[in-house]
């Protein structure tokens, strides 16, 4: 039995940045209780990439939560939408995937949205847009083409500023948010969940769906979560982000290292914490909350035991500094090397500016001692803890 729609609608809109609209939400929610019908939630995701990560989990509780109050989540896996890639927030053109990397991306999707979502007969429908897309002709995509104008398509933001700044917009482009309205139009959706950069093309399905004589979604947008530099939003293409399928310690330790600012605003995204719980971890010990923020996460995405485990590796590397047993061998020549090179072997970095930097933050230590100068050549000598970072414990084994 659906709550009533006040009930339902206390739980749905928390968080939510915006919603088109809250009274057509409440309409829709007052005929699925009458009908007894769950309402049927979209949510599209593109497979750009292998992983989904912490800031698509954002989203991805949210429909959990209509699932929860009874509802059906509709899962677009965007296979076809994928080979454009989704323009929103970018600032130059993407490259398009092939149909194998797209198809090798999607294959972990299910299981990893399951993590979070609902998977039991009923509670899920997971789609691929290829299904409708492929299918297509050339006169179809012309008459989905005249749909929209050029003038409406520039509205958007990020549109705009490439165009301000002569940056090259490509047709395909144009055709992708449309292409994403259409997959609400196929699977009849009643609401569609996105993040902030979404809200375009979310809105573009309302529109194909009045032109088609149904009834328009309703479109909430849910709130970005910013990635491991609490600058930029967690992405892949920036390497800034948490992959659900990621190992339990990795999870740990990448959450351990992020500022105390962006801490408290994963605890009220990622875990629904209400400010006033916010400010009673605040009163605590700051590391004591990141330390239960990192447990969690490693809880929530593989098991209770596997967080413990995983927080006292991190004692044993970090607090009580048992280096000698945690520390990974790092294998290097006999004689002399640079620090950077050295760094570089432990294969966590992506860059040697990044090396550079940590060196010059006094981030780097050999057997305690802080090396500060990215052109140092040492020659370390087998069995030195070599520390770089939060990430990097390597123990030196002589080749």
């Amino acid at each position: 039995m659906f709550r009533s729609a006040d009930e339902q609608l206390k739980v749905l809109c928390a968080n939510a940045v915006q919603i088109e609209t809250v009274d057509e939400l409440r309409k829709k929610l007052d005929a699925s209780r009458a009908a007894s019908r769950p309402l049927r939630v979209k949510l599209g995701m593109d497979p750009t990439a292998p992983d989904i990560h912490l800031g698509h989990t954002v989203v991805l509780r949210k429909m959990r939560e209509f699932q929860n109050l009874g509802h059906k989540a509709v899962l677009i896996i965007g296979d076809y939408t994928a080979m454009i890639g989704d323009p929103s927030g970018k600032t130059r053109t993407r490259p398009m995937l092939s149909a194998e990397e797209i198809k090798r991306h999607a294959e972990t999707y299910f299981q990893q949205a399951g993590k979070v979502l609902d998977t039991m007969p009923g509670k899920l429908e997971i789609r691929y847009n290829s299904e409708w897309l492929a299918k297509m002709n050339f006169a179809d995509v012309l008459k989905l083409a005249s749909r929209m104008t050029a003038a409406q398509i520039l509205q958007r933001r990020d549109f705009k500023e490439r165009l301000q700044n002569d940056v090259d917009i490509a047709l395909s482009e144009f055709l992708y948010p449309l292409m994403q309205g259409w997959d609400s139009v196929v699977v009849r959706a009643d609401v569609e969940l996105g993040g902030t950069d979404q809200l375009f093309n979310n809105l573009v399905g309302r529109e194909l769906q009045r032109d088609e004589k149904q009834e328009p979604q309703v479109v909430m947008v849910l709130p970005i979560l910013e990635g491991l530099d609490g600058a930029e939003k967690m992405s892949k293409s920036l390497g800034n982000y948490i992959g659900v399928s990621e190992p339990p310690n990795e999870i740990f330790g990448k959450a351990m290292s992020i500022s105390d600012e962006l801490m408290w605003r994963w605890y009220e995204l990622l875990f629904g914490k209400t400010q006033a719980e916010v400010a009673t971890l605040k009163a605590g010990h700051p590391m004591e909350a990141k330390k239960a923020l990192a447990a969690a996460l490693v809880e929530r995405f593989h098991s209770a035991d596997a967080a413990r485990a995983a927080r006292e590796h991190f004692d044993n590397q970090f607090s009580k500094k048992k280096l000698d047993e945690v520390a990974e061998p790092l294998t290097v020549p006999a004689g002399k090397i640079g620090l950077i090179e050295l760094v570089e072997k432990s294969g966590v970095f992506k860059s040697r500016s990044d090396i550079r930097r940590v060196i010059q933050e006094g981030g780097v230590q050999l057997d305690g001692q802080k090396l500060t100068d990215p052109k140092a050549v040492i020659e370390p000598r087998a069995g030195q803890i070599l520390r770089a970072g939060k990430r990097v414990v390597r123990k030196i084994v002589k080749s």
